[in-house]
């Protein structure tokens, strides 16, 4: 399902969009591809009598299940969740029938970090983690091209305009104490 473009503001632009890396596909894809090979090979294998027939249609159902539960949920799930990058913040979203999205403004975040396992090297992925300000750190599982999303984020977040008022505020006056005639503080 493709990303809504009325979640984002009127001026925000959308610099990144993308799923998680495709290798996260390919388990479920490789999962559909036996199963439909050893429904082929049962239907080929079995007798056309009665018992076969039966035979088949057990088998079918079991294949069908993991076929279901291991290949196409997990697809589902992939190309129902989106990393969306703009200049204003990062949004995450997934889910197939109840969907969650979590909004990080970049002006929160505080770090972000990339971590690769042996397979992610192997396929330019990484995991990012984003800690922002006040809240639980966002885990991006598998993101393509981890260490340029993380070098992205580093220059759109350098790129934000600074909190002016904070700099420009005038320090408070202490008031002069008051002394008298001789250079004594008078009482009150």
């Amino acid at each position: 399902m493709a990303f809504p473009d009325d979640v984002l503001a009127d001026e925000e632009e959308l610099v990144l969009h993308l799923h998680p890396h495709w290798r996260v596909a390919a388990g479920p894809v490789l999962l559909l591809l036996v199963a439909l090979a050893v429904m082929i090979v049962t239907w080929v294998m079995l007798p056309q009598n009665q018992g076969g027939l039966l035979a088949f249609g057990v088998v079918a159902l079991i294949m069908l299940y993991y076929a279901v539960r291991y290949g196409v949920r997990p697809l589902a799930e992939w190309r129902c969740t989106h990393y969306v990058v703009t200049d204003e913040r990062i949004v995450l979203q997934d889910g197939v029938i109840a969907r969650e999205r979590r909004d990080l403004p970049l002006n929160r975040i505080n770090d972000h970090a990339v971590s690769q396992s042996l397979v992610d090297r192997m396929t330019g992925a990484g995991t990012l983690t984003v800690t922002s300000i006040g809240d639980e750190p966002a885990v991006l599982a598998a993101v393509p091209r981890a260490y340029e999303l993380q070098t992205l984020l580093y220059e759109l977040i350098e790129s934000l305009p600074e909190d002016e008022e904070e700099e420009d505020e005038p320090e408070p006056e202490v008031p002069a104490q008051r002394r008298g005639r001789f250079g004594r503080r008078t009482p009150r």
